[in-house]
């Protein structure tokens, strides 16, 4: 077989192979005996017909047509192992030439990964910031469980600041007057002052007595987590059940046998020292290893065919249409919310969706020179700690689903290689 590979683009090669009868020899026994498996012949048991026997008795048009394609593959195949490609989209082929079983040119043309310079990443080196809990932390959090433990008396005078107020309320869009999804609830206990709910919801139930109504309006926060319900103005119709008037325990032993298992105070602050720890441990882990992979690749050159861009971009998108679906709105109300187009929104998310693209291929470049594998085993463990979370049957079969499992065993190569870069980098 001989190739020659001609470069189109930065992201595009030509590759034109000629094969000889010696290299499709192969591929014409093979082809032969698939056709071998299902012939009857006169004189022969099905199956057993010699070859040539089953070459000069085939249909000659189905007989190429089986041997083209196989020959094809095999051709693109060993092109792309010599030439040490990378494709990242199915070729376009085009046959040249075309001697039955003795000589096969074909043209392929196909997108790749292009240039991909990796800087040396074990010259990297990135500050790890130290983690601390302060004694306001614990303080802060104490008080919280203080909250929480909080004993209720109900009482029949107007709420104040502090109050556990049991209310029914309803919203509604303040243009459209349609309702708001996840804007409804029924008997909520609510603790005034708690800031749990949208900026400036508590302090409109001050006042309000035992079976008393109200509505207000309140303007969403323009960063709120939730995007359709940014800066949108919601019209709130509010119902007061209930006023439990709240009363703290005082911060001693008692408390703290109340609150988990635990002997004393001491031992209820050290507990919550811990997790604290953790919790920031683990939060400045990933804020660090996204440091590192961003040095990592803002010093590395990697020429990124668009094919893989737009992928990510569609794959992005997708994830975000399902989380608004679960909130209840459609992509063509977030459109209108966020006042752009479907391409606007694709050409906003691009260089995120590059970035991503990007970094993938460095470190599964960098995961290949350093042999990084996963291990069945490994894979095995996620997918039942993965099970452990959900009770879901449907989602237990769908986590055993072989692309899943592909996606969880490129999860684990990307959180090895992770490992392997920081630890280089916080040296």
């Amino acid at each position: 077989m001989q190739n020659k590979l001609t470069q189109v683009n930065d992201t595009k090669v030509k590759i034109e192979v000629s094969a000889d009868a010696d290299t499709l020899a192969l591929t014409l026994q093979q082809t032969l005996k698939d056709f071998q498996k299902s012939m009857k012949l006169p004189g022969f048991r099905e199956g057993k017909a010699p070859l040539n026997i089953v070459e000069k008795n085939a249909d000659q048009s189905r007989l190429q047509a089986s041997f083209i394609d196989s020959a094809i593959n095999d051709l693109y195949s060993n092109a792309v192992i010599e030439n040490d490609l990378k494709p990242v989209s199915q070729p376009s082929v085009s046959i040249k030439k075309f001697v039955p079983f003795s000589l096969l040119e074909v043209e392929f043309e196909v997108e790749v990964i292009g240039k991909l310079e990796i800087t040396d990443y074990k010259k990297i080196r990135v500050a790890r910031k130290p983690v601390t809990v302060t004694a306001k932390d614990i303080a802060d959090t104490m008080e919280s469980l203080q909250d929480r433990f909080a004993e209720g008396v109900e009482v029949k005078r107007a709420a104040k600041d502090g109050d556990q107020v049991v209310i029914n309320f309803h919203g509604t869009d303040s243009k459209t007057k349609e309702p708001i999804s996840g804007a409804d609830g029924k008997a909520y206990p609510l603790v005034i002052g708690s800031n749990a709910f949208i900026p400036g919801f508590e302090p409109e139930l001050i006042g309000l007595k035992p079976d008393e109504e109200k509505t207000f309006e309140i303007t969403f926060p323009k960063d709120y987590n939730v995007s359709f319900l940014q800066n949108k103005k919601v019209s709130f119709e509010v119902k007061v059940i209930q006023i439990n008037e709240l009363t703290k325990s005082p911060l001693n032993d008692e408390f703290a046998t109340k609150v988990g298992p635990f002997k004393n105070l001491s031992e209820l602050k050290a507990d919550v020292k811990k997790q604290l720890k953790a919790e920031k441990e683990q939060r400045e882990l990933q804020l660090y290893q996204s440091e590192v992979v961003a040095e990592l690749t803002n010093k590395s050159n990697v020429t990124i065919p668009d094919a893989l861009i737009d992928e990510q971009v569609e794959r992005s998108e997708l994830e975000e249409k399902q989380n608004l679906a679960r909130q209840g709105q459609t992509w063509d109300e977030h459109l209108l919310i966020e006042g752009i187009s479907e391409d606007e929104h694709r050409k906003r998310n691009r260089p995120t969706a590059e970035n991503i693209v990007k970094s993938s291929l460095i470190l599964s470049q960098i995961a290949q020179k350093e042999k990084i594998t996963v291990t069945p085993e490994e894979i095995d463990l996620r997918v039942q700690l993965l099970k452990g979370q959900y009770q879901d049957p449907q989602m237990h079969a769908e986590l055993s689903k072989p692309e899943n499992l592909n996606g969880i065993r490129n999860q684990l190569l990307t959180e090895k290689t992770f490992e392997f870069i920081s630890d280089i980098a916080s040296q």
